[in-house]
């Protein structure tokens, strides 16, 4: 049936509040930790504007829309980018943000570096498409001592969870150190690409996403996004394959796509 009137899904009025991303707010849906006017829902409910939504019995939306917030943020090592409350050394808690907010995409738990954290639910989509090949970068620690053939394998890509990677600029820093950038994100692409080259990760630091910048900021600060930096994201994010389908083997590397 045609939606005609001014409602919108329930999983996106969830995340235009800035609780969590739209997938978040599935699994809340699916939980049944979620009612629209004191009654359970179920995917594909929809929210119109005098309808009451309340997750896990706390009215949700009745403030009006939040203000929209975009943060950079140096997470530290064994820090988790999760929202879930059960993990005591979540991203959220470690922040305390009065605001709602969640990650964009991830970064694991032994990396340190620069993540994106966001109350705005439609941006979170853009930017993870992964066929708007935003680049990342990233500085790694390794040993043994780093070799021609180690960096040129790295380059030309590895064979990691059922695939081989992308092609990807690599520069040597130092006889342990290297810079890589990446338009992936494979789950802990890096170390295992390292792995299965014979070497380990000692320390994994993500400088820059897109245009943005770790910058100086210290481990476990953040800070607002510029204007100029949003601008050029809005800009950036206008001009990708944002509405590109998703293929149809997206489930598999979807599945792989998870954290760095």
């Amino acid at each position: 049936m045609a939606v005609n009137d001014n409602s919108i899904s329930l999983n996106k009025f969830i995340s235009s509040t800035g609780r969590c991303s739209r997938r978040e707010a599935d699994r809340l849906i699916l939980a049944g930790r979620v009612t629209l006017n004191g009654k359970p829902t179920k995917p594909g409910n929809r929210v119109r504007s005098n309808d009451r939504v309340e997750v896990d019995g706390e009215i949700i939306g009745s403030q009006g829309t939040p203000e929209t917030l975009y943060l950079a943020f140096n997470k530290p090592v064994g820090i988790v980018c999760t929202t879930d409350q059960s993990e005591s050394k979540n991203i959220i808690k470690y922040i305390g943000h009065h605001e709602r907010l969640f990650p964009i995409g991830r970064l694991d738990k032994d990396s340190e570096g620069l993540i994106f954290l966001t109350n705005d639910g439609d941006i979170v989509n853009k930017i993870l498409r992964a066929g708007n090949a935003h680049e990342k970068e990233y500085v790694v620690t390794i040993r043994p001592r780093i070799t021609p053939s180690f960096l040129g394998a790295m380059r030309k890509g590895v064979p990691i969870l059922g695939t081989k990677t992308k092609e990807c600029r690599v520069e040597k820093i130092d006889d342990y150190t290297f810079r890589i950038f990446l338009i992936q994100g494979l789950n802990r692409q890096i170390r295992r690409m390292c792995e299965h080259l014979g070497y380990q990760v000692s320390n994994l630091r993500r400088t820059r996403i897109m245009h943005v910048q770790l910058g100086k900021m210290k481990i476990g600060q953040w800070r607002n996004l510029t204007k100029v930096e949003m601008a050029e994201m809005h800009d950036a994010l206008a001009t990708s394959r944002k509405t590109e389908p998703a293929k149809r083997s997206g489930k598999k590397s979807s599945k792989h796509r998870r954290n760095q």
